[in-house]
């Protein structure tokens, strides 16, 4: 029962504060609903080529992420986390940053291979993620599956 500030009952008032709270309450449920739905999306790691041509390679790597984020995957792509603070030319550098993917690549539950020209750096992970059970999806550069 609402009390007014002069001490009064007032179920008009205490109607109209419980609805608005009912309201308020039904939005919050619904906004962690689709919080916890996005959150428990599967993870899928993206295999993609980084060396040689990194401009046009990053592009494709970011086209490949969109493409997991559209099919309603999580996508990890170390290969655009790692660069930006790690100096990929530089072999103690460029290992750190290989076994990081790695670690990551064990956290997703599947892992998508991009394009028919595999890089040494790819064949690795394709080779760990069969060695942890993982699965393994192959895609031309178009997002087609390859069986």
């Amino acid at each position: 029962m609402y009390i007014n500030e002069e001490g009064y009952s007032d179920p008009t008032a205490g109607e109209a504060i419980g609805n608005i709270l009912g309201r308020y309450k039904k939005k919050q449920r619904e906004k962690r609903a689709k919080q916890n739905a996005l959150k428990s999306r599967k993870k899928a790691y993206i295999v993609s080529k980084y060396a040689g041509d990194t401009a046009a390679n990053i592009k494709a790597a970011r086209k490949y992420c969109r493409f997991a984020v559209a099919q309603k995957y999580i996508p990890i792509a170390s290969h655009l986390l790692f660069p930006q603070f790690l100096n990929d030319t530089k072999y103690e550098e460029r290992e750190i940053g290989l076994m990081y993917g790695l670690a990551l690549l064990a956290q997703c539950q599947e892992v998508w291979v991009f394009g028919a020209d595999f890089s040494e750096g790819m064949k690795a992970e394709i080779e760990e993620a069969r060695k942890l059970g993982k699965r393994v999806r192959f895609f031309n550069e178009q997002m087609g599956e390859v069986k």
